[in-house]
Parts: C-alpha cells; structure tokens; sequence
C-alpha cells in the first residue's frame, strides 16, 4: 500500500521537530493510524531521530482511551460552542482544563495539582531528568475537591 502524502503532515513534522528540540528525543512515539502519521513525512522524520514508532490499531480508539476521552471533552466543551478559526484559540481552553476544571476521574482534583503531587493515574510522574518532584498542596486545596464535585457535578460528567 503507498503512503499518500497529506497536506497537514508537515505540521504535524513542524511539532514533532519543536518538540525534540524543547524537550529531547523520545525512545517510542505513539500516534492513531491517521493519514497524517503514516505519512512517509512524519514516519521518516522518526526514524531519522531513532524514534520507535508504536501505532494504536486500526480502528480500536480504546488503545488511547485517555486521550480520545480528552478530545471528546474539548470538542464539546470548547470547539463546537465557539467554532475556532485556528488552533490557537484553544489555548485558554487548555489552560482552564488542567488548571481550574476539576475532574470526575481524579477525585475531582485540577490536573495541574495531581501532576505536581506526581501521583496521578497510579505511576509516579518524573520530569525530564527523571526525578520525581515532591509538592505538597495545601489542605483547603484538596478538601474543596469534594464541595466543588457537588455544585459542578453536571459539568464534570
């Protein structure tokens, strides 16, 4: 089967690139099997880094349910209410998102506190140079969690 190029690849080649650069290479990069990603563009600028390229099944979006959950949740929060000329529009959303909205899944927590205390999800969250960080949040903090759930409850589910 040829690869057909896609004309969004080279941004996706575009991130990629930026990312590397901001962040250091990856070991696996994991994508869905979207044209974009199987494009000889972007697989070649993996192979290129010695990325190993890891791809979700065909068709089987409970391989990132996280992330397929998360999108579901931005389009019908954001996207389809406000209709974004560009990407860049998102950005606030992102930052209300993991800053202010509190999640179901996280004992309606805000993400950004759960990523500093590093023990979301069960796996203990370390920064690029490995090293877990140790941040205690304080107690009016977490004990919200719970008051908030009840008057928000409609808008987390």
């Amino acid at each position: 089967m040829a690869v057909v190029e896609h004309n969004g690849c080279w941004f996706c080649v575009d991130c990629l690139e930026e990312a590397i650069k901001n962040y250091g290479t990856p070991k696996i990069f994991n994508t869905d099997q979207g044209s974009l990603f199987i494009s000889d563009s972007f697989t070649g600028g993996l192979i290129q880094q010695g990325i190993t390229i890891s791809m979700d099944e065909r068709g089987c979006a409970r391989d990132n349910i996280f992330v397929e959950r998360l999108w579901r949740t931005v389009k019908y929060e954001d996207v389809y209410l406000k209709g974004y000329e560009t990407l860049l529009g998102l950005t606030d959303y992102f930052l209300f998102y993991n800053g202010e909205r509190r999640h179901q899944s996280l004992g309606y927590a805000k993400p950004n506190a759960v990523y500093l205390t590093a023990t979301g999800g069960g796996a203990k969250i370390v920064d690029r140079f490995s090293r877990v960080r140790e941040v205690t949040l304080p107690a009016e903090e977490l004990g919200q969690c719970q008051l908030a759930a009840v008057g928000q409850s409609s808008i987390l589910n």
